[in-house]
C-alpha cells in the first residue's frame, strides 16, 4: 500500500520535491519536500484510493471505533469520507475554541467514553494532531490513535507521540516516497539521501551540502 500511494502522490503532485530549491516552512526550516494532500480531493480516482485505504487501515487496527474525528482543516473532508464508508459518526476538532457562540472547539457530538479514530492529512511532528488529541480526551473521549495519509517519519514526532500515549499509523512515509521518487525519475540517486537527512534532524541544513 506505502508504494502505491507514494506513486499516488507524487504523480498528481501532492508531494512536491525540490533538493536544489527548498521550500521555507514558517518556522524558517529549509525543507527539500512540500505536502499538500488537499489535492487529493481534486482527483476523484486518486480520492477514492486514499479513502478507501484510511478506511481499511481504521478497520485493520481500529474495528471497536465509534467515532471519525477530522483535524482542521486538511483532516476534515477525509474523515467526512471515511465515516460515510464506515457508517460512523463524524465530527471536528478546531485549532482553538470559537469566540462566539457556544464558543466550540469540537463540532459533533462525542459521549464520554466513546471510541474515537482521529484523522490526519499529514504528521511532521505530530504537534498539531496532539492539539487535535487534547480537546477530545478532555471531553473523555477514548482516542485509540491516528491515520493519517503521509508522514515524514521525524524523529520527535515518534518522541511526541509517544509522550502523549498515541498510537498512529500512516498510509505512506518519506523513506517509501524518497525510494519511489529515485525509481521514478522524479529526483536524483543522491538526492535520496538528503531527503533522509533532512529527515532525521530538520534543523540541520548540512542535507543540502
Amino acid at each position: 500500500m506505502k508504494t502505491d500511494i507514494a506513486k499516488l502522490l507524487l504523480r498528481i503532485k501532492a508531494v512536491f520535491l525540490r533538493p536544489e530549491e527548498p521550500f521555507t516552512w514558517a518556522s524558517g526550516i529549509k525543507s527539500p519536500i512540500y505536502c499538500d494532500n488537499r489535492l487529493i480531493l481534486s482527483y476523484p480516482e486518486e480520492r477514492e484510493v486514499v479513502e478507501n485505504a484510511i478506511t481499511e487501515t481504521v478497520k485493520t487496527f481500529y474495528p471497536d471505533a465509534e467515532f471519525i474525528a477530522g483535524t482542521a482543516t486538511a483532516g476534515i473532508a477525509h474523515a467526512a469520507l471515511v465515516a460515510e464508508r464506515l457508517k460512523l459518526p463524524m465530527g471536528y476538532v478546531r485549532g482553538s475554541a470559537k469566540d462566539h457562540g457556544r464558543k466550540n472547539q469540537i463540532e459533533g457530538r462525542i459521549s464520554r467514553g466513546q471510541k474515537v479514530v482521529v484523522i490526519e492529512d499529514l504528521i511532521s511532528t505530530g504537534e498539531s494532531v496532539i492539539e487535535c488529541v487534547r480537546p477530545l480526551r478532555e471531553v473523555g473521549a477514548d482516542v485509540l490513535g491516528i491515520v493519517s495519509i503521509f508522514t515524514y517519519g521525524m524523529k520527535k514526532s515518534v518522541e511526541n507521540l509517544a509522550a502523549e500515549n498515541l498510537e498512529s499509523h500512516s498510509l505512506c512515509d518519506l523513506d517509501t516516497l524518497a525510494k519511489i521518487a529515485v525509481d521514478e525519475g522524479y529526483i536524483k540517486p543522491e538526492d535520496e539521501s538528503k531527503l533522509l537527512k533532512f529527515r532525521d534532524n530538520p534543523a540541520d541544513e548540512s542535507w543540502r551540502i
